[in-house]
């Protein structure tokens, strides 16, 4: 009998021993909220550390995983790189056909490169290709020498660019994405920096080539290939970046374009190509699955005319200085968009092309959907006194 007592005794024991720790788990499931669930519930990225997809004409963020964590970009370094190279050929400092002399510096360069030697002299075109296809941080090194004088000034250019854009957890100490204490970034960044760079639309006649040739005809031939497969395996894909390091992982920043909407999404820490290039994919298919945008004016496009008095010219078409559309889920119809052109007060001469004069607002509701700035499609000087004095003159003549 007092052996059955001790046996019942240990079996109760051990059943609420049982039911206590279930009862511990359970609680322990309802107070610690599942990050899975509240923070990422599409689940697209799930073989990344982290994730942004992005409409880029709104800029209206799509689906985010960690968006703002600081991790090494890698090669993606090279979207700031390319940026201020799209800005140098904009504001006529370079020009494509221009050759540029390769420093033993720039040949010096490891990891991805188009095998520059030094004392050689190839045209910005074909550099930028070096850097836009293969990634090439021989090139990207060239590049920014011929642009700012040193990689060190151009790289206090990138960090200047960093801060104008208000990224906050973006810091640069290379062109090239190569290893580096303090070299961080985050998807969120990288996301606003290649909104950015697309401003630039020709930069896809670069990042979408699949295969080329430098170099061609002659011993020094160098075949070219995308390091960015989806250019050639995802209807739409053309751009942006490739980045690896055994810190970085597989990074990708990628660009498609369907009808008028094209989207922007990234991933930072993926552990394979197989993987990188499938969170990608998928976000990309949810971009165009779900959603839809209505252009309403494309880049560059003439929306007003700056008419001052004391300009040579008065006539200079004012411009969107990127395209403007409206997204919404697809099936959704936007009624009452309305567009706002403010013109800036007390506008100095002389204006260079691109300047800001004003911005176009678009809203909905009365809710602000985007702000975009407008600016002079040409330069701007002041008009000389013998113009002036005619002009005068002619408004008086008016008067009277």
């Amino acid at each position: 009998m007092k052996k059955y007592m001790i046996l019942l005794v240990t079996i109760f024991a051990l059943m609420l021993t049982f039911a206590t720790t279930i009862n511990a788990e359970e609680e322990s499931g309802e107070n610690q909220p599942n990050e899975e669930e509240n923070t990422d519930e599409l689940n697209l990225a799930e073989n990344s550390k982290s994730a942004l997809l992005l409409e880029r004409d709104t800029g209206k963020v799509l689906y985010e995983k960690n968006a703002h964590e600081q991790l090494p970009p890698a090669s993606m370094t090279k979207i700031m790189t390319l940026l201020l190279i799209m800005e140098a050929l904009d504001q006529e400092k370079i020009t494509l056909d221009e050759k540029v002399r390769v420093s033993e510096y720039a040949a010096s360069m490891g990891g991805s490169q188009i095998f520059l030697e030094a004392g050689e002299e190839m045209t910005v075109k074909d550099l930028l290709k070096g850097v836009a296809v293969a990634s090439g941080n021989d090139a990207s090194v060239a590049l920014a020498e011929r642009i700012s004088g040193s990689v060190d000034a151009f790289v206090q250019e990138m960090n200047e660019k960093v801060e104008e854009l208000g990224l906050e957890n973006t810091h640069f100490v290379n062109t090239t994405g190569l290893p580096a204490d303090d070299h961080y970034s985050t998807a969120h960044d990288m996301g606003v920096m290649a909104k950015e760079l697309l401003k630039y639309e020709e930069i896809t006649d670069y990042t979408s080539i699949y295969e080329d040739y430098l170099r061609k005809g002659t011993e020094d031939e160098f075949w070219l290939v995308n390091t960015n497969k989806l250019v050639r395996f995802y209807d739409g894909v053309d751009g942006l970046k490739t980045g690896y390091t055994s810190k970085a992982k597989y990074c990708l920043t990628a660009t498609a374009k369907k009808e008028d909407m094209r989207t922007i999404a990234v991933v930072m820490g993926a552990e394979t190509t197989k993987k990188r290039n499938s969170d990608v994919s998928q976000m990309l298919d949810y971009a165009f699955n779900q959603f839809s945008t209505d252009q309403l004016f494309k880049n560059d496009e003439a929306v007003s005319k700056l008419n001052l008095l004391k300009a040579d010219n008065r006539n200079v078409d004012i411009v969107t200085d990127e395209s403007v559309s409206v997204i919404h889920e697809k099936g959704e119809e936007l009624e009452d968009v309305k567009t706002d052109i403010q013109i800036n007060k007390n506008i100095e001469l002389p204006l260079k092309k691109g300047d800001q004069v004003g911005t176009l607002t678009v809203s909905l509701d009365g809710k602000v959907l985007s702000e975009t700035d407008l600016v002079v499609n040409d330069n701007v000087k002041k008009a000389g006194l013998w113009t002036m004095f005619k002009r005068s003159m002619n408004e008086m003549v008016k008067k009277d």
